[in-house]
């Protein structure tokens, strides 16, 4: 996401560009399907005094604007990922952990047989699978 995008976003909502909500954006970025304890983890690298209640709160916000959004990849909490790079199904191992993202296109048959047998439409960018990946497999 070009950082014109999102400073002019928050701008026109009311919303200032923070030094918070930059480093915020920029670690969720780096980290691809970070929780918040690895945001702020990753946040306080650089802004020491940045506590996680201030990373729940940008990412609640930075959210609500469109610009990161949450996957359930497993227990526990949240995984976050820029809205521009959410077009993706995650694959889970429960071998050994690994999240790989894929084309929400792999999940068409899926889609097509629930809203053609039950009138149900999928939001495929909150889908994860379970399973065992190639290198767990062997």
């Amino acid at each position: 996401m070009a950082e014109t995008t999102w400073q002019e976003e928050l701008r026109s909502r009311g919303y200032r560009v923070t030094p918070q909500r930059q480093l915020v954006l920029e670690a969720v970025a780096a980290l691809e399907h970070g929780t918040p304890e690895e945001i702020c983890a990753e946040v306080q690298r650089t802004a020491k005094g940045v506590n996680i209640s201030t990373i729940y709160r940008t990412l609640e916000l930075l959210e609500e604007l469109g610009l990161v959004k949450h996957a359930h990849v497993g227990h526990g909490p949240p995984n976050y990922h820029l809205a521009t790079e959410a077009d993706h199904v995650h694959l889970r191992c429960r071998g050994c952990g690994k999240v790989e993202d894929v084309p929400p296109t792999v999940a068409d048959g899926l889609v097509q047989a629930l809203e053609s047998g039950y009138g149900f439409e999928t939001d495929v960018h909150h889908l994860t699978v379970f399973g065992r990946c190639g290198e767990c497999r062997k």
